[in-house]
């Protein structure tokens, strides 16, 4: 018997964290992470880059899955350019270096998960 029970979260009601520095130009808010809900094994948010926005190249463990929810951008995994829009899904191998930026002056907007428990989980080392 599953003794975990659903978990609903709206994303305006989701602290959001902003990064304007080396390690990017954007804002994320994680909905669903242990460390804020009774959730174990998945971990997702969505990512927003205004225009010129970015995440600079990094690398982790875990394999994460992006969904391009809005706007067109540039995905690079491991030096290969990849040009997405709205609709796109991509997989991203463990350690492999990946960044994405906004190609576009519309806001560019995606969801991102992890197969782990907490976003705290994993170590961004980035390039």
């Amino acid at each position: 018997m599953n003794s975990t029970l659903p978990v609903l979260r709206q994303e305006d009601n989701v602290a959001e964290v902003t990064w304007h520095d080396q390690r990017g130009n954007l804002s994320f808010k994680s909905l669903i992470d242990g460390d804020e809900t009774s959730t174990s094994k998945l971990t997702f948010g969505t990512a927003t880059f205004g225009p010129s926005g970015y995440l600079a190249p990094h690398r982790h463990a875990q394999p994460e899955i992006y969904y391009i929810l809005s706007g067109t951008g540039v995905a690079t995994i491991d030096g290969i350019h990849y040009d997405v829009r709205a609709g796109t899904g991509i997989f991203i191998p463990g350690n492999a270096e990946h960044s994405i930026a906004n190609a576009g002056t519309a806001q560019l907007k995606m969801l991102y998960a992890f197969a782990v428990d907490r976003f705290s989980e994993v170590a961004y080392v980035f390039s």
